[in-house]
Parts: structure tokens; sequence; C-alpha cells
């Protein structure tokens, strides 16, 4: 009897594990597929000649579509981890979600971890230098050649990390302990260095979400439409129409020898064509849009935001009395046991949304930040160069979003695998100082945000609009060529 238990608990273990198997190759295919369309709408086209170039494009591409996935997989890991729980606590009989258990999470916790060392430090490097790369000089010129130059680039890339890690590690912490512990490579080694690039994607974070946080109300008003108070839209529309009849006579009446006249005047064109459509869809919109999306979205933004703020002063307070809130506590009951949110299911749901919002607002902060503002990728014209930076990017947030939400408080979901061995999350001050940036850079950013529309009514009705304190934007938009290639200034 003890044998033929034995060999049915080997066959449940065996089909346990080639039903996680199945689950995570099958939700990986899913995003790999995604993320594909999604690099291919942006990649720049080029010749579909079979040539040693379009090769490497196409290698890059995979590495890069691979990326990309690893990213989305890590965005989605936590939300998906919380509604996991909640469901495991509301059936907890239910045959048809056996197989969403603990071992399935830990699993997907600890592959979205490897895959994101192996992206970061293998894939994304091997990438760009081969992508880059052109063989040594005296080798025949070939895949093999830039193959071999790409893996030299590699090994000593990986050599000047390692040289930069020992200096940090003899400099912060001069400790033999902590120095032969470097030589273990897999157990020690990798997840340091990941741990430091975890806290810089955190750093990156605290920058771009306040920022996104305010921008996000930009971005929404230009995708919805506005509500029309106290405007003529048909008198716009016809202004509009003028200026765009008189443009094209004059882009008409130049003659093909001033270039650069041309190209001026097609781009005017272009901007007063999109201006104009904006203002036909604007009269097109029905009252139901105007009027009630844009504020009801406006105030569901403004209701989000400050749900965060709350939830990281409510953290705040909560560090500096009880131990166990800092990120790097007590483990938790485990997957299906209890309830990670103090107002069960809603609380859990209200955590899911409050986490897409702000990596939604960190990627709107990132591109808006004026650094990283040639990264924005642009539809069908987008080098490969670019896109491998802009999946580097993306990873290195997404890596560092299940951090920073348990950092801040947003959830109370204890990290799984890799992700909760990173030893600066077990310092106070690190921490609280963390949640206090994040909480006075997001209240500025948007205090500046909703005082800015009455502060320039205020220097208009005070006669200070009239000063220019810096010349050189109001210059440049304002001097424009004639017709006859001479400058004129409006």
């Amino acid at each position: 009897m003890e044998g033929e238990d034995e060999v049915s608990l080997r066959e449940q273990h065996f089909h346990s594990q080639v039903r996680e198997s199945t689950i995570c190759f099958l939700l990986f295919a899913v995003l790999f597929i995604v993320s594909y369309f999604i690099i291919t709408r942006y990649k720049r086209k080029s010749d579909e000649q079979e040539d040693e170039d379009a090769i490497v494009n196409r290698i890059s591409l995979f590495l890069s579509t691979f990326t990309l996935a690893v990213s989305a997989g890590a965005v989605l890991l936590l939300p998906f981890s919380i509604i996991s729980n909640e469901i495991l606590l509301s059936f907890p009989q239910n045959y048809y979600i056996q197989w969403l258990n603990g071992s399935l999470i830990h699993g997907l916790w600890n592959l979205a971890s490897l895959f994101s060392n192996l992206c970061l430090f293998v894939l994304m490097p091997f990438a760009f230098f081969f992508l880059e790369s052109e063989g040594f000089a005296g080798l025949k010129k070939g895949i093999r050649a830039r193959i071999l130059e790409t893996l030299v680039m590699l090994i000593l890339l990986a050599l000047l990390i390692l040289g930069i890690v020992w200096v940090a590690s003899a400099l912060i912490d001069n400790d033999a302990a902590s120095m032969e512990s470097l030589y273990d490579l897999w157990e020690f080694y990798l997840p340091y260095l990941y741990s430091c690039i975890s806290l810089m994607g955190c750093l990156l974070l605290l920058l771009c979400t306040p920022v996104g946080l305010s921008r996000m109300f930009t971005v929404m008003g230009q995708l919805l439409v506005k509500p029309t108070i106290l405007e003529d839209l048909d008198e716009q529309i016809y202004i509009i129409t003028l200026e765009e009849e008189a443009l094209q006579r004059r882009l008409n009446g130049l003659s093909s020898s001033v270039e650069y006249n041309i190209i001026d005047l097609e781009k005017e064109l272009e901007n007063v064509k999109t201006l104009k459509t904006k203002l036909e869809r604007r009269k097109k919109a029905s009252a139901w849009e105007r009027n009630l999306v844009y504020p009801a979205v406006m105030v569901l933004l403004l209701i989000e935001t400050s749900i965060s703020v709350l939830l990281v002063a409510c953290n705040i307070l909560c560090l500096l009395v009880d131990e166990t809130a800092m990120p790097k506590g007590t483990r938790g009951p485990g997957i299906g046991n209890a309830s990670l949110s103090t107002f069960g299911f809603v609380g859990a749901a209200l955590e899911i949304i409050l986490i897409f919002y702000l990596m939604v607002s960190s990627v709107v902060g990132f591109y808006s930040l004026r650094f990283f503002g040639n990264f924005t990728p642009k539809k069908d014209d987008t080098t490969m160069t670019k896109i491998i930076g802009n999946c580097v990017s993306i990873l290195v947030l997404s890596s560092a979003l299940p951090v920073m939400s348990r950092t801040l408080g947003i959830t109370r979901f204890d990290l799984l695998g890799d992700f909760g061995r990173f030893n600066w999350l077990g310092n106070f001050y690190i921490v609280l100082s963390y949640n206090l940036l994040f909480a006075i850079v997001t209240t500025l950013c948007l205090v500046r945000k909703f005082t800015s529309a009455v502060r320039e009514e205020l220097f208009k009705a005070l006669g200070l609009h009239k000063l220019h304190f810096s010349n050189a934007p109001r210059d440049s938009e304002t001097t424009k060529p004639s017709a006859n290639g001479h400058q004129k200034t409006l």
C-alpha cells in the first residue's frame, strides 16, 4: 500500500508540473505575440531582402520581443497574484480552479525573476552589440564574425561590471564574509547585482511616476473631447479652413528650388490639418461624450491619485509605529490562506487598479522627461537601436514596479522568489525616505499642475503676461521663413 501511495504521489506531482509548465508556456506565448505586434507597429520598415543586416535585425527583433514579453509578465504578475489569492479564498473547494495554487504563483515569480536577469544582463546587451558589430579586422565578414565580436564584447562588459561591483562592495561593506560571498556567482552575485538594478529602477520610478501622475490629466485631455464652454467651433473651423487654403496656395506657388521653404510649409500645413481634424471631431461628438465622459475621467484620475498619496501617507505612519510594515518584514500567511487587503475583494480590486495606474503613469512620465524624450517611439519609424533602448527601459521599470508597490504600501503582498531578496528593502531609512519623497514630489507636481491655469490668469489680469522672461523659446516660435527665403518675425 505504501508503494502504491508513493506512486500515486509521484503521478500527481508529475501531472501538476506538466500542468504548471503548460500554463506558463501559454501565458508567455500570448504575451510574446502581443509584444511582437507592438514592436512591428513601431519598427522602421526595411527592405525585404535576405542579406546579412536583415538577419541581424530579425534576431535583434525577436530578442527585443522576448524582453518586452518578460516586462509585460513582470507587470501583470503582481495583479495576477493578488486576484488569484482572493479567488482561492472565495472558492477554496472549486474543482475548476485547483490549478490556481501557490506552487504556480511561486513558479511564475521565479521565472519572471530569472528571465528578467537573463534579458537585462545577456539578451539585450547581446542584441545591441550584435546590431552594432561588423566583425574583427582580418577575419572573414559574416554572421560568425559578428557573433564572435559580440561574445568578446559581452565578456569584457561582464568583467567590467564584476570589477565595479567588487569595488562598490569594498567601499560600502569592507568585510571578508561579504567579499567571499561574491565568489558565489549564482546565489549571491546575480541577486546582489539585480538588487542594485532594482534600486536604480525604483529611483527612476520615483522620478517618473509623480511627473506622470500630473501629466496624465494632459494626456487624457488630448485623447478625450473637452466640453465646449463659451466656444464657437464653427467659427474656429472656418478660420482654420481659410488658413489651410492660404498655406496650400503658398505651397503651390513656390518653385521647387526653395526646398527648405517647401518643407517648412508642408509641416505647417500638416499641423493645420491635424488641428482641423481635432476641431471637427469635437463638433461631431455627442453631448454625453463632451459633457459627461471628460469630467468623469478627470474626476476619476484625481480620485486615484489622491488615494495613492493617501495610502503612501498611511504607510509612512505604519513604518513609524510598526516594524512589520517594512517590505522585508515577516512573511505572509501564503497564497489562499488569508486576504491581502483589509477590505477583502474590493480592496484587492482597488490595489490592482492603482498598480496599473502607477505603471501607466510611470511610462507617461518617463517619456515626458526631457532626458528621455528622444526615446519616444514613432509608428513605422523607430530604429532597432531605439527599440532595444525602449525595451531595456520598460524592463527596468516593470521589474521595479512590484518592489515600489510593496515599498509604498500600495499592496501588502509579500514578494516571492528573488524579488524579495533585495538587501536595501530592510533598511528603514531608505524605505522611509522613499515614501516621504514620493508623497512630497507627487503633491508638489499636482499642486503645480492645478495652479498653473490660475497663475496664468493672474498674470493676464495683472498684465505680467506681456513680460517675456525667456526670449529663446519665444523667438523660435515667432521667427518663420518667408516665401522669398528671408526671415521675418511675427
